[in-house]
């Protein structure tokens, strides 16, 4: 497999950090994708995903300032790339075409 391939669950990460880009941040990808799957999502394998896409080259990471309410730890905050946007790109254009593969069944109702 391609360095440049992308899981599933890697793919609903880094769409989540092009949604949200240069503000998308762990927890803040955690919620939206509990809200858009509407199933709990574990924090690890987000950050693992991160982790991934990260060392990918999808997302680049900065840290934000140190602030009280996270007990003086700083926030990570994620970008998507130039490679990771080609990389989304690619990865819709082959999703819609196999969709427009489908023949017209008929399910019945």
């Amino acid at each position: 497999m391609s360095d440049h391939s992308l899981g599933e669950f890697e793919e609903l990460v880094l769409l989540m950090v092009a949604a949200y880009n240069r503000e998308a941040y762990g927890v803040l990808i955690l919620e939206n994708l509990e809200e858009k799957l509407s199933r709990k999502v574990n924090i690890s394998a987000v950050h693992m995903a991160l982790k991934r896409i990260e060392k990918k080259g999808f997302v680049e990471s900065s840290y934000g300032g140190i602030t009280n309410e996270r007990g003086g730890r700083r926030k990570k905050y994620y970008a998507i790339t130039a490679l990771g946007k080609k990389t989304l790109d690619r990865q819709y254009e082959l999703r819609t075409s196999i969709y427009k593969q489908i023949p017209n069944i008929s399910f019945g109702q």
